[in-house]
């Protein structure tokens, strides 16, 4: 299943792509950098802010834990989050899960499917995950 995520929530879409792949669906998102957090801009950056910080403020010289920057490894983690991911099955069903931001050339005539269930129809505050994702510092 491919799945465009232009004009879709992140944790709707997140979830209802966590239910497909614990049945065992391989699942590939496209533009993943165009999903949309609902909520206010300095809510959403604060949030995401703390838990790329997290590592440097409990321990300074620990490596962990990691936090991504980049718009397709932040929607994967919020993906993780949802599976049962330390069992054999979560963990299984995670790696049938692919996202890019963009559209690879491999991707371009393919047709996508849809989720309307996740789609947003009159969203007032939010922001992309592109967006938050340079004021993490990512470049992508």
């Amino acid at each position: 299943m491919i799945i465009d995520g232009e004009g879709h929530v992140l944790g709707r879409l997140a979830s209802i792509i966590s239910k497909k792949l614990l049945e065992g669906e391989d699942i590939i998102v496209l533009n993943a950098e165009k999903i949309m957090i609902t909520g206010s801009k300095d809510w959403i950056y604060a949030r995401y802010k703390q838990r790329v910080d997290r590592a440097s403020i409990s321990n300074p010289r620990d490596l962990g834990p990691k936090y991504p920057r980049r718009p397709e490894d932040i929607f994967r983690r919020t993906v993780r989050g949802m599976l049962p991911y330390r069992k054999s099955k979560g963990r299984s069903a995670y790696k049938s899960l692919k996202a890019f931001v963009g559209i690879p050339r491999e991707f371009k005539e393919v047709e996508f499917s849809d989720v309307p269930q996740a789609q947003y129809k009159h969203l007032k505050k939010g922001i992309e995950l592109g967006e938050v994702s340079k004021l993490l510092g990512a470049k992508f």
